[in-house]
């Protein structure tokens, strides 16, 4: 009997030692599976840090004078290059992404006179359209030159860290204004020297006259218009090309100012 007692009591004594292992075990596992997720959030947690740092380093490493003239580098690149590429005996009429067309209201002209048989004087209506905007493209570049250079640090920063057009925008702020007051009287003189106000004259004339209509536009305003706004593309299509072609930073400055901005 006695023994059967102390068989007992070593059983049930045993049965309680292994639970209280078996919870240390339990408490064990459980701090072990915490320590990996604690890892990898701290993990997690210095990458994002490290990389903010890094993009922080790329523009911490330009001056705020290079910033500023690696910016209006690039915009007087653009100016300049848009500016020769329009100002030449084609250059509005054989680009298509500037050409200027008819003004809307005048379409239907177009579209009549053409099934009359008039095509070239159709033609040559829109011919010396794109002729007066290439005589009179030359008065943007001295208004561009000032909007460049008194762009201030905080302008270039801005204009640096912002989209592809960026610049161009800042620029089309700055200079819409006084490039319409410059150019409406280049245009107008224009439209006279290359003989587009006798041309339209004749063509809405004999428009009016065929279909009993009187149909007008403002074209010294229409041009002046459509003059800036191709500059404008030219302009925006340097900027877009230099922050996204490496090939396209043809000096030490713009490769070292938007070679920064590639990680923004």
């Amino acid at each position: 009997m006695r023994k059967t007692i102390l068989l007992v009591s070593g059983l049930l004594f045993s049965v309680s030692t292994n639970a209280q292992i078996l919870d240390v075990i339990k408490s064990t596992v459980k701090d072990q599976l915490k320590k990996p997720t604690t890892t990898t959030s701290t993990t997690k947690t210095n990458s994002t840090t490290s990389t903010g740092t890094t993009s922080a380093i790329n523009l911490g490493s330009l001056t705020s004078t290079q910033i500023s003239s690696g910016l209006k580098e690039a915009l007087s690149l653009g100016v300049n290059e848009g500016v020769k590429k329009l100002g030449v005996t084609d250059g509005f009429l054989k680009n298509e992404a500037v050409k200027i067309l008819m003004p809307e209201k005048l379409r239907k002209i177009d579209t009549t006179l053409r099934s009359l048989g008039m095509g070239s004087l159709a033609d040559q209506g829109v011919k010396l359209l794109n002729r007066a905007a290439e005589d009179a493209v030359t008065e943007a570049a001295p208004i561009f030159t000032k909007a460049i250079t008194s762009m201030t640090i905080t302008d270039a920063k801005n204009i640096l860290l912002g989209s592809d057009n960026a610049a161009t925008t800042y620029l089309q702020t700055k200079t819409q204004t006084q490039l319409f007051t410059a150019f409406q009287p280049k245009v107008k003189a224009s439209l006279g020297k290359v003989g587009a106000d006798k041309v339209w004259t004749n063509l809405i004339s004999k428009y009016n006259t065929l279909t009993g209509q009187a149909v007008s536009t403002d074209l010294n305003e229409y041009v002046t218009n459509e003059a800036i706004n191709g500059v404008f593309k030219m302009v925006a299509e340097k900027e877009s090309g230099i922050r996204n072609n490496s090939v396209m930073r043809t000096t030490s400055l713009l490769q070292k100012v938007f070679g920064a901005q590639d990680g923004k």
